[in-house]
């Protein structure tokens, strides 16, 4: 377009997971101060209208700062990381992979064919979650439950997360276990992200994903897919870019992602 105004193009993995959401939670709270130093945003996730109406809905995200990729086409044109690239043998009966998918969102699909594909998905994709192929996971999960002192609040006062007989809130502070109720230690601190404090938003976003699966992913074959950033100068020249290789690492420098 040319001028002096640059450009942040975000891509998101599916709208329905983990790295969507929680980045999706920083470039509202930066919308502004983004205007005013003369970036545009564009944001583009995996899903369909319906899963981009449920993700603006629940992350505030603008409607027309967000454009979606049904099939992940543009991840793979990118040569985003996919996990480690595994792949299920032909020697596997589909009856095992038919009981792995019955334990995930989403189930079997009712298409025979693509049985193996969303099953070859999950599979990169829950290896990821567990480190495999995915470098700076498991020290990302670990960060959400130790606190980080460099890391900014991300949990209001009156926030309130509820997951089956757990619920956390309002604040960082409640914490109920069925019928055990305490107070965390840190609940009066502020100015840091307090320990558990990043690991209970990521289990309100997991919440609101799971009660919403169908809402939010229509193609699951895209489950492993990860995201990149890129800044591009007025002329369209790329200034800057970070390709995730993980679960919940989808900036170079996690604690505040957009520096």
């Amino acid at each position: 377009d040319g001028g002096d105004r640059k450009r942040l193009v975000v891509v998101l993995p599916q709208l329905g997971e983990f790295d969507s959401a929680e980045y999706a939670e920083f470039l509202v709270a930066a919308r502004d101060g983004l205007d005013d130093a003369g970036i545009d945003l564009r944001v583009v996730g995996i899903g369909n209208g319906e899963a981009a109406a449920n993700f603006c809905r629940f992350t505030g995200l603008g409607t027309d700062d967000l454009l979606v990729d049904e099939t992940g086409e543009l991840h793979r044109r990118l040569g985003l990381h996919s996990g480690p690239g595994f792949e299920i043998s032909d020697d596997v009966p589909d009856g095992v992979i038919k009981f792995f998918l019955r334990q995930l969102p989403g189930g079997v699909p009712g298409d025979p064919s693509r049985l193996r594909p969303v099953g070859t998905a999950w599979l990169n994709y829950m290896a990821m979650c567990a480190g495999i192929g995915a470098p700076g996971t498991l020290r990302e999960i670990i960060r959400g439950y130790l606190g980080d002192t460099s890391a900014p609040e991300r949990f209001r006062d009156g926030d309130v997360v509820e997951a089956g007989p757990v619920t956390i809130g309002p604040g960082v502070g409640p914490t109920r276990v069925g019928p055990f109720v305490y107070d965390q230690w840190f609940s009066d601190e502020r100015g840091y992200q307090r320990p558990v404090e990043l690991a209970t938003v990521r289990l309100r976003n997991m919440v609101e994903v799971l009660t919403n699966w169908e809402g939010y992913v229509s193609d699951p074959t895209a489950i492993p897919l990860r995201g990149a950033t890129y800044l591009f100068d007025g002329e369209g020249r790329e200034l800057y870019s970070y390709k995730s290789r993980g679960v919940l690492t989808y900036s170079e420098t996690m604690p505040r992602p957009l520096t």
